[in-house]
């Protein structure tokens, strides 16, 4: 016990660095386990679509301030966000609302110029119709909004990526690959520091 709770010497450096055999073999087990789980559980496909949405500051205000401009987009991007996580919105996407809110959707880069909305699924097929289906349901939305005179009038919005989106693993090998190796790395560090040689 007084050696797991004695303080590090250079007696245990000396002993980590003459067992590098042995945490190079752990990481490259650890590699190969992450590959592992890679293929034997793959992560979920994923879509993008894009919005362009163009705030038009020049003719919001013509002589504007940083100040106006900053709390502009903040409250107009805050209004389409949640425009965009709206119950209208979502169920013009045939899935349970549940389970597009809890991780099947995401949306990024809410400011000015490209909105991203992306799609998990299992199925690259399922995943871009989702994506797709829910970028034209926001852009329509909003459009609806500024017509009605909810949202600003100078807002453009252009749905710029809808068909033929590329589908990737959400998660690419590699970041599965390090884990593993990290992971194992760790562990076999751990090893040769706490476990007391004979």
């Amino acid at each position: 016990m007084d050696f797991i709770f004695s303080p590090p010497s250079l007696d245990d450096l000396i002993r980590l660095l003459k067992a590098w055999r042995f945490w190079v073999l752990g990481a490259v087990i650890g590699s190969a386990l992450g590959a592992a789980v890679y293929y034997i559980a793959p992560p979920p496909y994923r879509a993008r679509a894009t919005v362009n949405v163009d705030f038009n500051f020049e003719e919001t205000f013509p002589s504007n301030t940083d100040r106006q401009d900053f709390y502009y987009l903040e409250r107009e991007s805050r209004k389409l966000v949640e425009l965009a996580w709206s119950d209208d919105v979502l169920e013009q996407l045939n899935a349970p609302i549940e389970e597009l809110r809890d991780g099947k959707l995401q949306l990024s880069q809410p400011a000015e110029a490209g909105w991203h909305f992306y799609a998990d699924d299992a199925d690259p097929q399922k995943a871009e119709e989702l994506a797709s289906a829910w970028a034209n349901a926001f852009a329509e939305k909003a459009q609806a909004e500024i017509e009605a005179g909810s949202l600003n009038e100078f807002i453009k919005l252009e749905v710029t990526q809808s068909a033929n989106l590329s589908k990737e693993r959400s998660v690419s090998p590699g970041n599965y690959l390090l884990a593993g190796a990290s992971g194992f790395l760790f562990v076999a560090v751990l090893v040769v520091l706490f476990i007391k040689p004979k």
